[in-house]
């Protein structure tokens, strides 16, 4: 399930790609298939791992093209180990309502992010998420959970004042919000409640068959339903007119993969058709 449109959102092949906060890699395996150069960095080793087995498997498939390169790294989104403007293209979904730090986090975003190049950030919906904390407190007083509700204009300053420049959004998932209201009442952590597992069941359905009932209703119910805000935003060049490349979403992506020992990291498993 992706959270982030990459119709609004192209990632050309051979564009280095980071995905901060990739969770199990979602967005990391789209854009690994469309040729990308992808680092998925996340704090959980965990994580990190079953990325990183996933790329290989995708690999020995052959599941992105010949010039695509994958890794997966464990870091921190306070102190990111890459230089200035490294990636064409920086991911961050659902992740920056889990820091109290979250402007540290969005100034080294921006950091990494070479001027005239995309990112696309993606939280909860103030008012889907407003419900669930009131309906369980075991919802997010855990560890690791969420620790702040956004408004979509607080976030876009923020963002704003890290030199980003907002050049679109939408809401997401509206289908997904009815859930989570569920699993409050039912219970966060009871993954066995007859009504939740009949609800998992009718998603899981919606994403692998995309009915077009389904997808019809989801659209006219994301702007008021929708789970999450995706927001698209661009790095801004020291000068005022863009390219032509940028203006194709080509981003003008070398060939060169990120730094930050990828060679270290990949152990051989991500290269497509390698």
């Amino acid at each position: 399930m992706l959270t982030v449109d990459f119709n609004r959102f192209p990632v050309p092949e051979k564009a280095r790609v980071l995905d901060l906060g990739c969770g199990g890699g979602r967005h990391s395996f789209e854009a690994f298939r469309r040729g990308a150069q992808v680092i998925a960095l996340d704090y959980s080793a965990d994580e990190v791992s079953g990325v990183q087995k996933m790329f290989g498997a995708m690999a020995a498939e052959r599941e992105a093209p010949a010039g695509a390169r994958a890794a997966a790294l464990r870091g921190d989104a306070l102190a990111l180990p890459f230089a200035d403007g490294t990636f064409d293209r920086v991911i961050a979904a659902e992740i920056l309502e889990h820091l109290p730090e979250d402007t540290g986090a969005m100034a080294e975003l921006a950091r990494v992010l070479r001027p005239g190049g995309f990112a696309a950030v993606t939280v909860p919906a103030r008012f889907p998420e407003r419900i669930c904390w009131a309906l369980s407190d075991d919802y997010h007083n855990v560890e690791g959970g969420h620790v702040r509700i956004y408004r979509r204009n607080e976030l876009i300053e923020k963002l704003r004042a890290n030199g980003l420049e907002l050049i679109g959004h939408h809401r997401a998932h509206a289908l997904h919000a009815p859930y989570w209201w569920l699993r409050c009442l039912v219970g966060v952590h009871d993954d066995d409640h007859r009504a939740t597992k009949l609800y998992h069941r009718l998603l899981v359905w919606d994403m692998m068959r995309r009915p077009a009932l389904t997808r019809r209703t989801e659209r006219l119910l994301d702007p008021v339903l929708g789970k999450s805000v995706v927001l698209y935003l661009r790095k801004p060049r020291s000068r005022s007119r863009p390219t032509a490349a940028d203006a194709s979403g080509a981003s003008g992506a070398s060939g060169a993969p990120p730094r930050a020992g990828i060679e270290r990291v990949e152990a051989g498993a991500g290269h497509a058709g390698g």
